[in-house]
C-alpha cells in the first residue's frame, strides 16, 4: 500500500472574498513568477497620452551631446545615449547617427564607427563603475523585443554580483543606486578622458 504525501495548505482569500486551503507551492508559485495580464487596447490609450514626436535617438543627436539628451558621446557616424529608463546605473545604448532600422542599412564606414564604440563603452564603464561584468546585446525588430524598433541601437549594460535581487520579482521594482545626472557627469568625464 502507497502512503499518501499530505500536501502542505495555507488560507488565502479566493477572488469571491472567502478563505480557501490552498497547496503552498501553488502560492509560491504566484510571488515567483510575474503575473501577465494582457490588455492590447490600452496601447491606443498609451499612445493618445505620450506621443514623441519623431525618433527619440534622432532627436537626441541633433540636440547634441548634454545632460538633457542624455547624449555621453558623439563620433562622426555613431553615439552613445543613457537608457532613460535603465536595468542598472550605466545602461548605454551605441546608436548610429543616421536614422536605420537594421545593421544591413549601415554604410561600411558607419558599421566601423558603430562596432568601434562597443570596446570604448566597456571601458568607459569599467572605468565609471567597476562592473565585474556586462550584457551587450541588440533586439532586431518589434518581434525581437526592441522598444524602439525603428533605429538601430545595441544595449551595454554594466552587472555585479548579486545586481538582481528579490525586489523586482516580487514589487516589479528596480533600485537604482544613482539618478541619471549623477551617471551622466560621471559617464561624461570618462568618456573626454579615454578618447
Amino acid at each position: 500500500m502507497k502512503k499518501k504525501i499530505k500536501k502542505a495548505k495555507i488560507k488565502t482569500l479566493s477572488s469571491t472574498g472567502k478563505l480557501e486551503n490552498r497547496p503552498v507551492l501553488e502560492q509560491l508559485g504566484s510571488w515567483l513568477i510575474p503575473q501577465v495580464l494582457y490588455r492590447p487596447q490600452r496601447k491606443d490609450y498609451i499612445l493618445k497620452i505620450y506621443k514623441p514626436e519623431g525618433c527619440v535617438f534622432c532627436t537626441a543627436i541633433r540636440a547634441g551631446k548634454s545632460e538633457e539628451s542624455l547624449i555621453v558621446y558623439t563620433g562622426k557616424n555613431a553615439s552613445v545615449i543613457m537608457n532613460k529608463f535603465p536595468y542598472n546605473s550605466g545602461h548605454l545604448l551605441i546608436v548610429p547617427n543616421r536614422h536605420c532600422e537594421h545593421v544591413y542599412d549601415l554604410s561600411e564606414e558607419e558599421y566601423t564607427d558603430f562596432t568601434n564604440l562597443l570596446p570604448l563603452t566597456l571601458k568607459v564603464l569599467k572605468k565609471s563603475f567597476n562592473a565585474a561584468g556586462f550584457n551587450v546585446g541588440m533586439n532586431l525588430g518589434y518581434a525581437a523585443g526592441a522598444g524602439i524598433p525603428e533605429h538601430l541601437h545595441q544595449h551595454v549594460i554594466p552587472r555585479w554580483v548579486g545586481d538582481a535581487n528579490f525586489l523586482p520579482l516580487i514589487a516589479k521594482t528596480k533600485v537604482m543606486i544613482e539618478n541619471l545626472q549623477q551617471v551622466y557627469e560621471r559617464l561624461e568625464k570618462n568618456f573626454a578622458e579615454l578618447v
